[in-house]
């Protein structure tokens, strides 16, 4: 009898100390310091981290760490752009650059309307897709009491043509 106690004690000892250890490796594992937006095309997914993340209320303290995307596109298929929740509950931006250096206008987001963009890789007027970049705007006063907007925030996807 004494024998299958100290058994059953010693099981007891393990399995907490397995479950410690399996505590401590499941903690250890940590989500991206900062927002990550996604693009998708033709069976590649690009998860990207922020090329340039400021303070908001302090655009002077950066952190650039200059990650950047890349996808391989064909004139078929378009690309799926997907932003966290932290992104869009804010107003955000997103820039496209195309073969042509007269693009179009940055298409701007309202707080919490939308998740998923999906970006024609060609477009008739200005040709094949060269990137694209997502930017959290602050409001910002210059010396002269003029407002305007500066991205606090961004993220980059080159496109590269098969």
């Amino acid at each position: 009898m004494k024998r299958v106690i100290a058994i059953l004690g010693v099981v007891a000892v393990l399995a907490c100390a397995a479950t410690a250890v399996l505590v401590w490796r499941l903690s250890a594992t940590q989500s991206p310091q900062y927002p990550e937006i996604s693009a998708y095309t033709h069976g590649q997914l690009a998860r990207i981290g922020p090329y340039r993340y400021c303070e908001v209320f302090d655009l002077n303290t950066c952190v650039t760490p200059q990650t950047t995307g890349e996808l391989t596109l064909n004139p078929r298929d378009a690309v799926q752009l997907s932003v966290p929740p932290s992104i869009s509950r804010a107003p955000w931006v997103l820039l496209l650059a195309y073969e042509s250096e007269d693009g179009p206008p940055p298409r701007e987001f309202r707080p919490g309307s939308t998740l998923a963009v999906t970006i024609p890789s060609v477009d008739p007027r200005y040709g094949r897709l060269t990137g694209l970049a997502v930017q959290l705007p602050t409001l910002v006063r210059d010396e002269a009491g003029n407002e305007f907007p500066l991205p606090h925030a961004e993220w980059s996807v080159r496109m590269v043509w098969a």
